[in-house]
């Protein structure tokens, strides 16, 4: 019993021990860096999900500026958008890019609203013919969830120091005087996406109206209405970055290395994913059985 317990003990303690270590080796390389292995390449910039926080890809996009072997860049979309701030900052860092090397922007499944702000900023956009693109507009939505405090006896009291210190508040509907603020706001915003977009696609604000309402196209469509360059897929984008950079022989892509806190998170995600999916088969296996 006491060898059993005492066996016991050390395994936990090296369970925990191998945790720490674990914890402390994936937090040591959490930033994303490109690798520097061969002769003149293709870099590849990722955007993938929601835009939420732009420092990953500008990282990325500073490193591939600075690298003499990185002769032009493809960045990969396949995003719906996300704030329009972060949307913002990388445009205008691909913009800046690309002024000293061709970038081309290469639409996945999806690159609509920001994903497209983001898009505008290569030389070159390459979509495939079912890429849905487009969506140029600006949304705010509001929930208000008074009546259901209301029903559960929540009141709230608002303490402010001016009239619109509290606007967008989930307990109330706005005033006139509110809304008006925020479709000022929206209405600003939407303007300067606009004007990027006009800019960048050379295509006349009077013009861009009708295709900025926030409706979505078709990687066919896009083309047909000049927001998108030429349809193809990755490989298309590829050839076109290696064209206009003028490079020579099949392009080496250079990939960010990913950090380890990251590779971490993919395998425990690879792994949760897995787990989940052997639980349901087992259930309709037993079930079906």
């Amino acid at each position: 019993m006491l060898v059993a317990l005492a066996t016991i003990g050390v395994l936990s303690l090296a369970t925990v021990a191998a945790f720490f270590l674990l914890i402390l080796w994936a937090s040591s390389g959490g930033v994303e860096v490109a690798t520097i292995k061969g002769g003149p390449g293709i870099g590849i910039v990722e955007i993938e999900g929601v835009i939420t926080d732009s420092e990953p890809a500008l990282k990325v996009i500073r490193d591939f500026r600075q690298r003499e072997d990185v002769k032009a860049v493809v960045v990969r979309i396949n995003s719906p958008g996300g704030a329009v701030g972060a949307s913002q900052e990388i445009y205008s860092a691909l913009k800046a890019l690309d002024k000293k090397k061709p970038v081309v922007a290469s639409m996945e499944s999806v690159a609509a609203s920001g994903g497209y702000y983001v898009a505008i900023g290569a030389r070159k956009i390459v979509a495939n013919p079912g890429t849905i693109t487009g969506s140029i507009g600006v949304i705010m939505k509001v929930p208000n969830i008074g009546p259901l405090l209301e029903k559960l006896g929540v009141k709230t009291q608002v303490l402010k120091s001016g009239a619109y210190k509290d606007l967008g508040s989930m307990t109330r509907d706005m005033t006139q005087a509110e809304r008006e603020v925020v479709e000022g706001v929206l209405k600003d915003v939407h303007q300067k996406f606009m004007k990027d977009v006009s800019q960048a696609r050379s295509i006349p604000l009077d013009r861009l109206a009708s295709l900025a309402q926030g409706q979505i196209f078709s990687g066919r469509e896009a083309k047909e209405v000049g927001l998108v360059d030429e349809l193809g897929n990755f490989d298309t984008a590829i050839e076109m970055a290696q064209r206009l950079s003028h490079l020579k022989g099949e392009p080496r892509l250079i990939y960010p290395e990913k950090g380890r806190l990251k590779v971490l998170r993919e395998l425990l995600e690879e792994e949760a994913a897995t787990t989940i999916k052997n639980i349901f088969e087992r259930v309709a296996t037993d079930y079906a059985s």
